[in-house]
């Protein structure tokens, strides 16, 4: 039996934490965008995006994260971006989930999963599941290959 490759989840998290605790709750390969070396690399295959949104007080601010812009400029990084999953917090109104929304518009992907803050136990099973089922995909595409 051929093993499954896990889509890895590259992710930004702010010093609070808490996408980084949803990050390494996902039991698969996580990377920390907020760190130079992963940041200048580019991923070896279909990835997935998670992102925090942060209300900035002023609507003609960019509510993404400079770190994930950064990371998004390599033309290979965004077409391998297979999908977006955000954090927000609801008190932001608007602005919840905009930069993943808004990274999702502008790149033609999906928004994969949504959840507030550092999510519930029941969010990091469903986004588990979710990305299971992106990973049987992936599997099913490779073997008709």
């Amino acid at each position: 039996m051929v093993a499954v490759r896990q889509v890895p989840v590259y992710f930004y998290s702010s010093k609070s934490g808490m996408v980084r605790q949803f990050a390494n709750a996902l039991g698969r390969p996580v990377f920390d965008i907020g760190e130079r070396d992963v940041r200048q690399s580019v991923p070896d295959g279909p990835w997935v995006l998670l992102t925090p949104s942060y209300k900035t007080g002023n609507l003609d601010n960019d509510t993404i994260p400079e770190p994930v812009k950064r990371f998004l400029r390599d033309p290979q990084t965004r077409r391998r971006l297979v999908g977006v999953m955000g954090s927000g917090n609801r008190n932001f109104g608007s602005h919840y989930q905009a930069a993943a929304r808004d990274i999702a518009r502008r790149s033609g992907r999906p928004v994969l999963f949504e959840f507030e803050l550092q999510g519930t136990q029941w969010d990091v099973e469903d986004a588990r599941d979710m990305l299971e089922q992106l990973d049987a995909r992936f599997a099913e595409r490779a073997a008709a290959q």
